[in-house]
């Protein structure tokens, strides 16, 4: 396989595709700068006979990023600083690293010669607007600058397609979960904060009355896309979008439900406002990428879930009383 860089290699998403490609035998450099990636998620990709190669390095940085892109055919574009709440909060930062650092990259791609890049977008384009399922014909309707800056980067990789070649594919991912997921962050995602609150005897707190459902998927699900993209053929998924998901809608308190049962966790749940920014509901129609490159999720949302809080307890058990 050609030499692929992916960044965000220490993150959540980013680890599974670094850990996959290599155990497929790739030739894999990786790059993070630690903002939210996990330097324990690299251990074990930096020893054994197909090594990561890493580089230390924050996207804002353009020259540090070129260099990061010599050599390389591939890149799976999966750096971000991630949550809707994060960038409401402080939106600018949020600006810099996922626009600029969009930008940076793909100027370091260009000069490279980078084949193809797969970025990692967000359902979070669509919005509140009505009709459902989701399909990327649908007009996005951004909420929060999080959103905002994400599909400015799929405007991005569209143009850096039809001006200078680059074979970019965008992946609308909705609601990624599984292990490897930060749980104790205010800003993480729900399945691995709820999971690891459970765990430890608390009651999560649901924004909203908990009916708002999202299409969860499990990120071997996403990895698979991620692989799939990076292997069709070029007329077929070039400067295009695509939503990578489950095609199945599960709400919040159906969601606690089945972790209580899971975790033998016997509280109700606390129910709180409703988050500024935050998507009510969610559910993609995949056919799209199903048609183009073969993508059929796997792992349906219960066994993630199984997955999921088996990772957690083995994980966590030390820090659980």
């Amino acid at each position: 396989m050609p030499k692929i860089l992916v960044t965000g290699c220490a993150g959540f998403i980013g680890s599974w595709i670094t850990q996959t490609l290599l155990e497929r035998g790739a030739t894999v450099r990786g790059l993070d700068n630690f903002e939210t990636g996990l330097r324990e998620n690299l251990d074990p990709l930096l020893a054994g006979p197909h090594r990561l190669d890493f580089v230390e390095c924050d996207l804002r940085d353009a020259d540090a990023t070129a260099r990061a892109c010599e050599g390389v055919e591939v890149i799976f574009h999966q750096a971000a600083r991630p949550s809707v709440p994060r960038s409401v909060k402080d939106p600018g930062t949020s600006h810099t690293a996922n626009l600029d650092g969009t930008f940076n990259l793909l100027e370091g791609a260009r000069a490279a010669g980078v084949r193809r890049i797969i970025y990692a977008a967000s359902s979070s384009a669509y919005g509140n607007q009505p009709g459902f399922p989701r399909r990327e014909t649908m007009m996005p309707m951004p909420i929060a600058p999080y959103p905002v800056q994400k599909l400015a980067g799929e405007f991005y990789m569209k143009s850096y397609w039809q001006v200078y070649g680059i074979e970019t594919v965008c992946l609308r991912y909705f609601n990624i979960f599984g292990p490897r997921q930060v749980p104790n962050s205010p800003y993480s995602g729900v399945m691995a904060k709820f999971t690891l609150q459970m765990m430890r005897g608390e009651r999560p707190t649901i924004h909203g009355d908990g009916e708002q459902g999202r299409d969860f998927t499990y990120v071997e699900n996403a990895v698979s896309a991620n692989l799939l993209a990076a292997e069709a053929s070029a007329d077929k998924v070039a400067g295009r979008v695509f939503n990578v998901a489950c095609g199945d809608r599960h709400t919040l308190n159906e969601t606690f439900r089945i972790l209580a049962q899971l975790l033998d966790f016997r509280e109700p749940p606390i129910y709180g406002p409703t988050r500024e920014g935050d998507i009510q509901n969610s559910l993609a129609d995949i056919s799209a990428a199903r048609e183009a490159f073969g993508y059929d999720p796997q792992v349906g949302f219960e066994e993630g879930l199984r997955r999921t809080v088996a990772w957690y307890r083995q994980q966590y058990a030390t820090a659980v009383p």
